[in-house]
């Protein structure tokens, strides 16, 4: 079977889209199947749209492109639309409406939460074939291998970390708990590390400030620390705490977005106005939250199954789907501009290198 996938692939530090795809495609080619990641080839079994923004540096092709490479090259192809990102998250005002009609043009929806799949269906979304599968880590990085848990009398170690900047992924909590640390109470029982991208003239006064890591460097550093806390608020999925929970860290989670969905069993959640009782209550229980780290489920590999469960189900049932496949319009009139548009990726690829 022959895969392609919608993202131009990144090294080191980048987001939780692109490493959904590496590790997909990884996978995927584990098991002998063909990956690529444009539509230049006319053998294309199933077409996994994953950033339709061409404005994204991380898209390799749009619906658009879909659209055409199906009417001009190959009729077959199945198309899977991943749906991983909503306006919620970033307070934007233009994504869900457009995600929306982006989808007219997938034979099937995969959405990384049941938060987000309710989110887009109460605004309107209509495509009926359609199913949540819940994201993963690589265990081969993201492990228990060399983590120490926490000894009371020490400080408790706490950590986490984003790859993007907006104030939303948890800034708010994250800036409180710096403050904790100049309180009394507070400042010889806790350490705070935040590893990642900063907003826009924010400053960490008493927490550790690390610059953005990946990998095996980013494990390591996790396993240094006793918890975990993510404070990120409308997340659809995310892959930050999934990384931490890997490595045995107990998760302390804001109650918001498709996270929770991740993080339940696995630590404690809190609200806007308890944080502080929380993670008392997560401190005086660790070992408890500790104990319970052993079987988190969510990995790459469960996620990648998933995905070729599916993608199977769907290429045996080709027929009916194109059949049934209702063409939306496609933006071109003839095969000599969907040549450009191939010509145009080509040369975006060459830009932006994987």
């Amino acid at each position: 079977m022959k895969v392609s996938i919608g993202t131009n692939l990144k090294d080191g530090p980048w987001g939780g889209g692109n490493l959904f795809a590496i590790n997909l495609s990884n996978f995927l080619k584990e098991k002998d199947h063909d990956v690529v990641f444009d539509l230049f080839d006319d053998d294309i079994d199933v077409i996994l749209l994953t950033e339709p923004r061409k404005t994204s540096e991380s898209s390799a092709f749009t619906h658009i492109d879909v659209n055409n490479y199906l009417k001009y090259k190959n009729n077959n192809a199945v198309v899977v639309h991943r749906i991983n990102e909503c306006d919620e998250r970033k307070n934007t005002n233009n994504v869900n409406e457009y995600l929306i009609d982006v989808n007219k043009s997938a034979d099937y929806t995969v959405f990384v939460s049941n938060w987000l799949m309710n989110l887009f269906e109460n605004q309107g979304i209509s495509h009926q074939d359609k199913k949540v599968i819940l994201a993963g880590a690589d265990k081969n990085v993201f492990n228990s291998k060399n983590f120490s848990s926490w000894e009371r009398g020490d400080k408790l170690r706490i950590v986490t970390h984003h790859w993007g900047n907006n104030w939303n992924k948890g800034f708010e909590i994250y800036q409180r708990i710096d403050n904790m640390l100049n309180q009394d109470n507070w400042k010889d029982k806790i350490h705070f590390t935040y590893i990642g991208n900063l907003p826009n003239e924010f400053k960490f006064f008493n927490a550790t400030h690390i610059q953005p890591l990946s990998g095996n460097k980013l494990a390591e550093e996790l396993k240094k620390n006793h918890l975990y806390v993510t404070a990120s608020r409308n997340e659809p999925s995310g892959n930050h705490h999934i990384e931490a929970a890997q490595c045995s860290l107990p998760l302390l989670y804001l109650e918001s977005g498709g996270i929770p969905e991740y993080c339940n069993g696995f630590g404690l959640s809190f609200e806007d106005n308890n944080f502080e009782e929380k993670l008392e209550e997560i401190i005086n229980n660790y070992d408890e939250y500790l104990n319970a780290m052993s079987g988190y489920p969510f990995s790459s590999k469960k996620m990648s199954n998933e995905y070729l469960e599916l993608f199977y189900e769907l290429k045996n049932d080709k027929k009916n789907i194109i059949n049934n496949r209702q063409y939306k319009d496609l933006y071109t009139n003839n095969i000599y501009f969907f040549k450009i548009l191939n010509f145009i990726n080509l040369i975006k690829k060459l830009i932006f290198k994987r």
